[in-house]
């Protein structure tokens, strides 16, 4: 071993803690050394060391180090700055008295302001100050909606002492303290101008006016009605008596003073005023009477057409004159839109806005042209595109209306006029909701505009909206179509054979011998046996419009698919001349000039133009949203001459053509086959006929394979349309906006909505009757029951009823019962003794011969349920017999005690002694024999008769047996009661039993008008659970954050706020999110299956998850038969084709991906734009930027080219 020289130390070798003694070069070691970074690792010094360092103030740290301190910031003073206060609210306000004639204002008068303070985050109050203009036209989720119309509004009570409780006239003081003059308070008196109100206005007019009195007619003053008109003057209403007794004295009333309150009306509104008055809601207007020119009856009018408005019109704008709620059913093609100028143009008069919602988007962008080019300042709000939206007149869907009045846009505040136009799609499963949810909404100052085709009771849909607007509202409705239809059946299958058109309907006459024609030639065609081919159907048909000049022509056909088919089987027809073509390759060229050069060559493009050229058109939701425009506007010129479509061409502008051709008479409504409506038929059948240019219009069915049954063409053609039905429901969006504000209650709504209004109609003559049975209950006598113990017989005794109900049907229907109830069985009955001639197992029912008093007659008898058990027989002073139908319910007991009768000789002797001849024959022997054998019965055992046991049923089910027992002792049970004892037993129960009844009555009626009543009342409370399970609301109903971040969603509020929560969506890129929620928007379930890489793969099981977490917990929660499959609503197919759009893949490309059409997937990504909004404003709610980042970059990504290029209307 090495002997070690010098400096030598202590090594701790590794972990292992062995020691060497080495030597070292360097003197300023420490001891020991370690072998680093062999040895021991260094680590952090626990809390506890760090504390005890810190407490100890060890030298060798910094702590002391005064550069560490906090250090003193010099503060410049600014003393102005303790001056300052937050502006206070306004507290009152100056309201401006003007001048009746002039209009110059003549005085000023100070108002308090009971909304000080009032905000959109704590009011509902339209004086409430304006929101932040930076959340835009449609509002906040964090703003209150203002106070709906339909709901009472809460009286609040003012903290101002109202003047008039001060005397401001005598005993003020005139100087204040401290000063040497003062003022003195001394009430001016002004002279009254007084002028000739009928040389200002001129004869015309009728003048309607209040002279003050005492007082004016708020404070309940003496009011003088005047009324001038061009013949004579006279008092109308004269609280003291004078005046209106000369006709010759004009000073009087011609003459008014400053603060007179007058009416100016002209002659014919007048009479129109006496003509519409009527009941409290809704008042139909008549259309039969003749009416002056437009420019006689409104000389002033707000809007003027360039033609004569027809009667219906100028009854519906007489009322918008007035300021009163319209609605109008009018056929097809009569004019509605008209009237929705008008109250467009009464907005722009009064300098207010109008609203005009249709029930979808393309409707929207058509109307929004049509009223631009007549008022010019209109705007348009869809989910993608806000243009103009400071316009007097906002076209917009239904459900833009929603969100602007649930989230508390100021624009309701001008808002006077919503024009509600295809009202009947309220019968939509789907979205009709949202049409009730907005009239319910409204507020009291907005008026409604109802458009829509003609229904049945149509005046009770009116009084429904007229309730929730506690205002009248008149309807109007027209008689006929301005252009008649005739309707044909075609049988031709080629050219050969174009002459098989038959007449089946001509206005209201069904013509059976052309029905007989066409089943004749239909036969005759069959015998050939060649099977239908529709190219040459088609070909026929198209032949034979042309030669009969009925071009254009709809052809609606019910199948995406059939439509693609017709257009190709027709590519050698041709129709247009080469002037025509021109002009649509033109505009063809131009519609789509603004499109990418890729998109322009896209096969769908190339398809539709070379078939317009020929003056083919088709027009379904497969086809690309520019391309339906560009066959809209084509066909409004004229140039489409047959235009192949599916029935959603039919509701929107007035678009007629000349012929309308019906494919078939069925269709698939996306559960099953079925006829189509009435409602359908006369929709699409409507645009026959074009007002103007054709006597009449042309309605064509073509009878491919056979001809239809008689009754479903005569049911189809002539039966009445489908009722308004309420669609309302519950959602959960809803329930989250309502929960926000405390004063309106989700009840209120479902209490309000049409599926209630029948109960609803009731509610003013129960409130009555309620009042009715609260004083008789207090004017009913007191009950001496001295047994203590008949309020409990007489619960017992209603207990056993319902059993012995129960028993009896069980008995009866048991095979023993067919044996022991038999013709001559005695029975006790509600009515007393019978006895049973025949019975009826089936019906439940037997003919009785029963025993009663002289005095009562058959018609008058009444079967009451049983009163009081057991049950006596009835003691019959005078007796008669005569036969009826009875239910085995009113069956008390079955005696043990069989006669002799003959059932069919008594019914049949009792018959003929109905017959006035042989009235006062006397009775048969059978009936005498049988009547005497219940006398003999009723006088030996009225007191204590022998009754059949349920033992003698021999019944053999646990469950009958279990029955009959219960019923057996509560029967024992009833005689165990003191009360029965009592000498005036009967007399008690009876008062009892009234009281009984009565407070039943009462607490019915208390229920109807009670929310418990609700028939949705249930389902409310299931998802207020859900909500609850889920934390969107706590315990007390208070909303939540996820809650408010729900509010934010458009649909499907659940499964994305949970997605938001449960950051599902983070760790995936912009391009994947708008991959996995397309799944939301995209609602055809029958595609090919989309080609999914891993990371969407991923994705698409994490969404699933989240959304079975969602199903399980409605599942749980939402009692009812069979719930939907919530991951069914969801469908995933067109992932791929999203994900590929977001990364920039060129549209041509993605079509090759999935086999949906075109248009459709167009529509799942505008839809998905939406989403992502949603998305975003929820990240930015709960503050996630990074979220709110890939939202916008994912929103960017899918807006482009050929997806979102503008609508043709709106450029």
């Amino acid at each position: 071993m090495d002997k070690l020289t010098g400096n030598v130390e202590l090594l701790v070798k590794g972990s292992s803690n062995d020691v060497e003694v080495v030597q070292v070069q360097r003197c300023d070691t420490h001891f020991p050394l370690h072998t680093l970074p062999v040895g021991i690792p260094p680590i952090l010094p626990t809390p506890r060391e760090q504390l005890e360092e810190f407490l100890t103030l060890s030298d060798d740290g910094d702590i002391l180090n005064l550069d560490n301190v906090q250090k003193f910031q010099h503060r410049i003073p600014q003393e102005e700055r303790l001056y300052y206060m937050e502006e206070m609210p306004v507290q009152t306000d100056f309201v401006v008295e003007r001048d009746i004639a002039t209009g110059k204002p003549i005085a000023l008068s100070e108002e308090f302001l009971e909304s000080t303070g009032h905000t959109a985050l704590n009011s509902l109050s339209l004086s409430r100050k304006p929101g932040d203009p930076s959340v835009g036209i449609k509002g906040s989720s964090v703003n209150f909606p203002f106070w709906p119309g339909s709901l009472d509004e809460p009286e609040h009570k003012s903290k101002y002492i109202p003047t008039d409780t001060v005397n401001f006239e005598e005993n003020l003081q005139t100087i204040p303290p401290g000063f040497e003059n003062g003022m003195e308070f001394k009430k001016k008196t002004i002279s009254p101008l007084k002028f000739d109100i009928a040389d200002i206005l001129g004869k015309e007019y009728k003048i309607r006016g209040r002279k003050k009195g005492d007082g004016d007619d708020s404070r309940g003053g003496n009011n003088k009605e005047v009324e001038i008109d061009d013949d004579d003057t006279e008092d109308d209403s004269n609280d003291n008596g004078e005046g209106g007794e000369d006709d010759d004295d004009d000073e009087t009333s011609d003459e008014f003073e400053f603060g007179d309150v007058i009416k100016l009306e002209t002659v014919e509104e007048a009479k129109f005023k006496k003509q519409i008055i009527g009941n409290e809601y809704v008042q139909v207007l008549s259309i039969k009477e003749k009416m002056p020119p437009f420019e006689e009856l409104l000389p002033d009018a707000a809007y003027k057409w360039s033609f004569e408005p027809d009667v219906f019109q100028k009854q519906a704008i007489l009322c918008l004159e007035r300021g009163d709620s319209v609605f109008v059913c009018a056929h097809t093609s009569a004019g509605k839109t008209a009237v929705a100028e008008y109250a467009i143009a009464l907005a722009r008069k009064h300098m207010t806005k109008a609203i005009y919602t249709s029930p979808i988007k393309a409707l929207s962008n058509q109307k929004f042209r049509d009223f631009k080019e007549t008022f010019v300042d209109v705007g348009l709000i869809t989910g993608d595109v806000q243009i103009n939206q400071e316009a007097s007149c906002l076209i917009m869907t239904t459900e833009i209306l929603r969100s602007m009045l649930y989230n508390g846009s100021d624009v309701i505040r001008d808002l006077e006029w919503v024009i509600f136009d295809e009202v009947h799609y309220i019968n939509d499963a789907d979205r009709g909701v949202v049409w009730e949810e907005v009239i319910i909404m409204l507020p009291a100052h907005v008026n409604v505009v109802l458009l829509s085709a003609t229904i049945p009771k149509a005046e009770e849909f009116a009084e429904w909206v007229a309730r929730n607007k506690k205002r009248k509202v008149y309807v109007v409705c027209t008689l006929q179509r301005p252009v008649p239809l005739e309707h044909y059946l075609y049988t031709g299958s080629s050219v050969k054979n174009t002459n098989e058109l038959f007449l089946i309907l001509k206005g209201s006459k069904f013509e059976k011998s052309g029905y007989t024609k066409a089943c004749d030639a239909k036969k005759e065609s069959s015998k050939t046996k060649k099977p239908v081919n529709e190219r040459g159907v088609w070909l026929s048909v198209i032949e034979m419009l042309k030669k009969k000049e009925k071009l254009p022509a709809i052809c609606f056909t019910f199948s995406k698919r059939r439509i693609d088919e017709n257009a190709q089987h027709l590519k050698s027809v041709d129709l247009n001349t080469a002037t025509e073509k021109n002009e649509i390759y033109t505009f063809f060229q131009q519609s789509t000039s603004k499109l990418k050069r890729s998109d322009q060559g896209l096969p769908q493009v190339m398809l539709m133009r070379d078939i317009l050229m020929r003056g083919i058109g088709i027009h379904h939701s497969g086809i690309l949203p520019i391309l339906k425009e560009v066959v809209e506007m084509l066909f409004a010129m004229g140039l489409v001459k047959v235009l192949f479509a599916t029935e959603t061409f039919a509701m929107g502008v007035n678009m007629p053509a000349r012929t309308v051709v019906f494919d078939s008479c069925r269709k698939h409504d996306g559960k099953k086959f079925r006829d189509l409506l009435p409602s359908e038929y006369i929709q699409m059948a409507g645009r026959a006929g074009r007002r103007g240019k054709d006597t009449t219009g042309t309605v064509i069915v073509l009878c491919k394979t056979e001809v239809a049954e008689l009754s479903d063409l005569h049911r189809m053609m002539t039966g009445p349309p489908t009722q308004l039905q309420s669609q309302f429901t519950v959602t959960y969006s809803m329930i989250l906006n309502l929960l926000r504000v405390k004063d309106i209650r989700v009840t209120d709504m479902m209490r309000r909505s049409f599926s209630e209004f029948g109960s609803r109609r009731q509610t003013d003559n129960l409130e009555k009757k309620l009042i009715e049975l609260e004083k008789k209950r207090e004017s009913l006598p007191e009950i001496l029951d001295f047994g203590g113990d008949l309020e409990a017989y007489y619960d017992t005794n209603e207990r056993y009823l319902e059993n012995r109900t129960m028993a009896l049907e069980a008995s009866l229907g048991s095979l023993t019962a067919q044996k022991l109830f038999i013709p001559g069985r005695l029975v006790i009955t509600n009515s007393g003794l019978a006895a049973v001639l025949k019975t009826d197992f089936n019906d439940k029912s037997f003919q009785a011969f029963l025993l009663v008093e002289r005095n009562e007659s058959k018609e008058n008898i009444k079967y009451p349920q049983p009163t009081i058990l057991p049950l006596k027989l009835k003691k019959v002073i005078n007796p008669k017999c005569f036969t009826s139908k009875l239910k085995f319910e009113n069956i008390c007991y079955l005696l043990n005690k069989v006669i002799k009768v003959n059932g069919d000789r008594i019914i049949e002797d009792e018959k003929k002694r109905a017959i006035p001849r042989f009235q006062n024959d006397p009775p048969g022997q059978s009936t005498v024999t049988a009547m005497k054998e219940l006398i003999s019965y009723l006088e030996e055992n009225y007191e204590n008769p022998i009754t059949l046991d349920y033992k003698d049923f021999k019944l053999k089910g646990v469950t009958e047996v279990d029955i009959c027992q219960r019923a057996k002792d509560l029967e024992d049970i009833l005689s165990t009661y003191c009360c029965v004892h009592s000498a005036n037993f009967e007399e008690n129960f009876d008062a009892i039993r009234e009281r009984k009844i009565m407070e039943k009555e009462y607490e019915s009626i208390r229920h109807l008008l009670s929310d418990e009543s609700l028939q949705l009342l249930p389902e409310y409370r299931q998802k207020l659970q859900v909500l609850r399970h889920l934390g969107y609301i706590d315990e007390d109903d208070i909303v939540q954050l996820k809650g408010r971040v729900a509010c934010e969603m458009s649909q499907a509020e659940l499964i994305l706020t949970e997605l938001v929560f449960e950051n599902a969506l983070n760790s995936l890129e912009p391009e994947e999110i708008a991959a996995i929620l397309s799944s939301i928007v995209f609602e055809q379930s029958r595609a090919s299956e989309a080609k999914l890489n891993n990371s969407l793969l991923a994705a698409k099981r994490e969404f699933e998850r989240v959304a079975s977490k969602v199903d399980d917990v409605q599942k749980q929660f939402l009692r009812r038969e069979g719930p939907e499959e919530f991951l069914s609503k969801f469908n995933f197919q067109l992932m791929e084709v999203v994900y590929e759009w977001a990364r920039g893949t060129s549209f041509k490309e993605i079509t090759k991906l999935t086999d949906v059409q075109e248009g459709i997937i167009v529509r799942c990504i505008q839809r998905l734009d939406e989403v992502i909004r949603d998305v975003r404003n929820a990240a930015r709610m709960i503050g996630d930027p990074l979220m709110f980042k890939k939202m916008e970059e994912a929103s960017t990504k899918i807006k482009r080219d050929i997806v979102f290029a503008a609508s043709l209307y709106t450029q």
